[in-house]
């Protein structure tokens, strides 16, 4: 395995393809990167964006340039030293409209589809109008009334002589078993012929190989005669006319699907989705021939070395995350020498560490990202934020209630289908034991659905149906909540329950699974001596009660973890507003800050466990860019300021409001949101007399508002959005940012940016430098080498201007440029000397020891500091933190005097001369003083009036550059 120096992720799509990616190689091998770090490359729906819709797993996307323009750009990469990761998604695929062959054949076939089981579908609904069937909830309105419209149509597919019934994209494949009758019905001698070899079919397989023949001759016919035979057919079914659309009525009743309006799907949909989105269906991948099939192709491209490694997309979206990462690491082990590259997207919640049985690198970042984002942020604003915050909203509550709301809507609003799934495995297994099978399907819900709304991590990991002392300690934690809230005459059901989601193994007789906390009990003690108090895995064939077991918990498993991804990430977020720079992917706005000392253990963990993840600070989801989070965390350092300018400009714009003055538009907290947002964003070029460039940043504003609007769902929402409230907004949004507005808000709010844009870009500068030298592979976003001032996607995957970035990239030292910080070559060139350090002496910062730094003087609070030695080799690493108060003038640099005797000690064994600042070119030597360092042997001090008088961070090591 060739280990990546440093990732750099490209959204690939038909406007930026293999070959866009392989004209800008230059700049990515110059700027320092050693892999590229891919978007989905297989087949996705036509137009798609972002390739997590794949439609074919075993093809290269056409659109963006098939398997001969990957292979050059893999050639091409190999040829510079660098390596591929690409990002494979094994979680679902895109279904609905017409390109996915999998999904269309078990429309066509049902549950004896050659892939039926490739699919979660529920094929023994409880509504019988969808046993044996599959939801296809794509309509835009109600069946009857799409169907009386004409939307809904007959057709056929002259070259691969199929009937199919139509839906604007939406292609549903009408059964075989139905030809004969179509055939027959326009009354034709030549029709009713070829109906015969469709007579008697049935969906087995035998007889679908006797449709294949049945359609070669369909089709000679048609090449033969024309279609017009076959309008004939279709006539007979258009749904102009009242009897032949009650005709084609009956014919799609028939059918292996319901086409149904899009707004059943969160209640009646059979089969598992990603989240609540109804256009991906979930993949079985945990069964052997759905995991090979998936991974054909990927499995081909990392053989033949065209890929270097992975990145699993929703990791927790699968039904065992641990089995799948071992069956994946030993089918790539086995296609190539040295231990595959694999990292997964998962969502740590605080004090959660990734499962150390999992055979990977490590996650994407997120957790990091989390962390710096913390560190950047001043404690002391917490208090005054949150009682802002509480004035606005108009309830004094955490986040943590924020999101509890939000589940118990989610749960409730548009997961109901889900919810059900789950509750109904179990009631499944009640209703196998007479000693269960009086706990109704109601009340076996409503426990499902109090444990679900209080978990307090995505999901957990159970081994052959039984949880660990791990799983345990979060599980607990939404037991014990249960308890609280379900009515007393529940309690039984909830700790019978508890043991069949994995308190302990079901007794093949008895598959009551009691004794759940004596379970529980035993595993601790196996966690206590070095197990994860799980079972030896059968030997023999899994029992029918493990297998209900194993399946419930699966099915619960992929209901806590879109809830938890659905209630905070996509409703809670746009919900609570005390600071957005703590609101993203994988953060609990409820850790408002991170300590120095905090910062420095997580750090040191990484270290020793996951030495190989990705460290991330933007990605293609995140909410706001990383230099607007960063400045956004400078209003906790002057959050009494931040306080009135709120309640100021929500004065001065009082005129702008929208609606009725009992509940005007956008509201309070979207008011507020709306503010934070602006002052993040805007860019530090942008002239607030520039009226083409301010209405260019008002419509990217726009676009955030509508989302941010409908994701939060108390106004307005996806299902049914609020038109008149949601224009409303965008008014007052546009109207703020009006050029009449030039003396008035305009004026406050490009002095305020002004005011707090130097300090965001300090801790632009220190975020960078840690990303790239803490324990970890640093992961660059595309383009984020200059200013990310971004909101949430799509405005995130917005082209790269590479051009420009390859224009100001040169050698000279970032301390030069920070005199011109606005145009973010300083950022650029710290990340070009970083990654030129990376590979000059890569052991250094890959599998370097991490030591936390002593920070003594008046201004240690404003320090973080530590060093990393491999072999002969130092660096250390200094960063300024919470300076807002401690900047002069417009320069994110804290004048050298007023450091004072503040000083970093050095580690004992570390070089005291010729350390060399790769930011700034100069030379630094250590002073001994008398005081004694931590080992008891006299200290070596930094000042950093000395290191820091060119640039806020810097980053020192005993390595030459030269």
């Amino acid at each position: 395995m060739t280990l990546p120096r440093a990732t750099l992720r490209l959204q690939l799509h038909h406007d930026f393809t293999f070959d866009d990616a392989l004209a800008q190689l230059d700049y990515f091998a110059a700027l320092g990167v050693s892999h590229l770090y891919l978007s989905p490359v297989t087949t996705a729906q036509p137009g798609s964006m972002h390739g997590y819709d794949t439609v074919d797993y075993g093809a290269v996307s056409a659109e963006l340039g098939g398997e001969g323009a990957l292979r050059r750009l893999a050639d091409a990469v190999h040829a510079r030293g660098m390596g591929l990761i690409v990002d494979m998604v094994p979680n679902h695929m895109g279904v609905g409209g017409s390109h996915n062959a999998w999904w269309l054949d078990i429309l066509e076939w049902g549950r004896h589809s050659a892939f039926a089981r490739h699919f979660d579908v529920d094929w023994h609904s409880p509504d019988p109008a969808l046993r044996g069937k599959v939801l296809m909830p794509f309509l835009g309105a109600q069946y009857g009334e799409e169907l009386a419209a004409g939307r809904i149509t007959l057709q056929f597919d002259a070259a691969n002589a199929c009937f199919y019934a139509q839906y604007g994209p939406h292609r549903c494949p009408i059964c075989p078993t139905d030809y004969a009758a179509l055939l027959q019905s326009a009354d034709r001698a030549d029709l009713t012929a070829l109906a015969a070899g469709f007579q008697g079919l049935t969906t087995q397989p035998d007889d679908q190989i006797r449709a294949t023949a049945a359609r070669d001759a369909l089709r000679a016919f048609v090449e033969r005669e024309g279609t017009s035979a076959i309008e004939c057919v279709l006539e007979s079914y258009s749904s102009d006319d009242p009897v032949p659309r009650d005709r084609l009525h009956r014919l799609l009743e028939r059918q292996h699907f319901r086409l149904a309006w899009w707004r059943t799907a969160s209640d009646e949909v059979n089969w598992r989705r990603f989240f609540d989105v109804s256009a991906l269906a979930g993949v079985r991948v945990e069964r052997h021939d759905v995991f090979e099939a998936v991974h054909k192709l990927i499995f081909k491209l990392y053989a033949e070395g065209v890929i270097d490694g992975l990145r699993i997309d929703h990791i927790d979206g699968l039904a065992d995350p641990r089995e799948y990462c071992e069956r994946l690491r030993q089918r790539l082990a086995s296609l190539r020498a040295g231990v595959p590259y694999i990292v997964v997207e998962k969502i740590l919640a605080r004090g959660e560490a990734l499962r150390d049985d999992w055979p990977v690198q490590g996650t994407t970042g997120y957790d990091f990202m989390n962390d710096v984002g913390a560190l950047l942020h001043d404690p002391a604003g917490a208090a005054p934020l949150a009682e802002t915050w509480a004035s606005i909203s108009g309830a004094d509550v955490p986040f943590a209630e924020v999101s509890l709301d939000a589940r118990r809507e989610i749960l409730s609003a548009s997961l109901a289908a889900e919810l059900d799934h789950a509750a109904r495995a179990l009631h499944r297994i009640a209703r196998e034991q007479p000693g269960t099978r009086d706990f109704t399907y109601a009340v076996v819900h409503r426990t499902v659905a109090q444990l679900a709304m209080y978990f307090p991590v995505y999901r957990i990991y159970p081994s052959n149906g039984v949880r660990s002392a791990i799983d345990n300690r979060y599980f607990d934690v939404a037991l014990d909540a249960a308890r609280k809230t379900l009515p007393r005459a529940n309690l039984a059901a909830l700790e019978q329950v508890d043991a069949w989601l994995g308190a302990r193994a079901p007794d093949p007789a008895n598959g009551t699974a009691n004794g759940a906390k004596a379970a529980r009990a035993s595993n601790s003690s196996n966690a206590s001596s070095g197990k994860h108090g799980s079972p030896n895995p059968p030997v023999a064939p899994l029992s029918h009660a493990l297998i209900a077991q194993r399946t419930a918990l699966a099915l619960f498993s992929q209901l806590t973890a879109p809830l938890a991804a659905k209630a905070t990430e996509d409703t809670a977020l746009y919900r609570y507003g005390l600071l957005l720079s703590r609101n993203d992917v994988g953060t609990d706005p409820d850790d408002f800050s991170l300590s120095a000392e905090a910062f420095h253990a997580a750090n040191a963990q990484r270290q020793r466990h996951t030495p190989h993840a990705l460290l991330a600070t933007a990605t293609h989801d995140h909410k706001r860019g990383e230099d607007v989070r960063a400045r956004l965390a400078v209003l906790s350092e002057i959050a009494p300021e931040w306080s009135a300018t709120l309640r100021a400009w929500s004065t001065l714009n009082q005129a702008q409001r929208r609606g009725d003055p009992a509940q005007w538009s956008p509201g309070p907290t979207a008011e507020a949101m709306l503010y934070q947002t602006l002052v993040g964003c805007w860019p530090p070029e942008l002239d607030p007399a520039d009226e083409a460039g301010v209405h260019a940043l008002a419509e990217r504003v726009a676009q955030w508002q509508l989302k941010a609007l409908r994701e939060a769902k108390l106004r307005t929402n996806w299902l049914a959005p609020d038109e008149v409230y949601e224009s409303d907004c965008q008014a007052f949004l546009f109207d703020l940012l009006a050029p009449q507005r030039r003396e008035g808000f305009l004026q406050e709010l490009t002095t305020f940016v002004a005011r707090v844009a130097p300090a965001g870009a300090l801790n632009t500068l220190l975020q960078t430098v840690l990303r790239l030298t803490s324990p970890g592979v640093p992961d660059l976003y595309q383009g984020t080498e200059l200013w990310d001032f971004s909101l949430v996607d799509p405005d995130n995957r917005r082209p790269v201007d590479y051009a420009q970035r390859a224009a100001s990239l040169d050698d000279t030292a970032p301390a030069a440029k920070l005199a011109h910080w606005r145009d973010a070559s300083v950022k650029q060139a710290v990340i070009h000397r970083l990654l030129a350090l990376r590979e000059r002496a890569p052991g250094l910062l890959r599998e370097g020891e991490y030591w936390p730094l002593e920070v003594r003087g008046a201004l240690a609070a404003h320090v973080i500091a530590f060093a990393r030695h491999h072999g002969d080799a130092w660096a250390v690493i200094i960063g300024t933190r919470h300076a807002a108060a401690l900047l002069d003038g417009d320069t994110p640099l804290v004048a050298p005097e007023r450091w004072g005797d503040t000083a970093i000690v050095l580690p004992k064994g570390c070089a005291t001369t010729g350390l060399h600042d790769w930011l700034a070119d100069s030379q630094h030597v250590s002073q001994h003083v008398s005081q004694h360092n931590a080992q008891g042997d006299p200290a070596s001090l930094l000042y950093l009036r000395d290191v820091l008088a060119a640039l806020p961070v810097a980053v020192l090591t005993s390595v030459a550059r030269t």
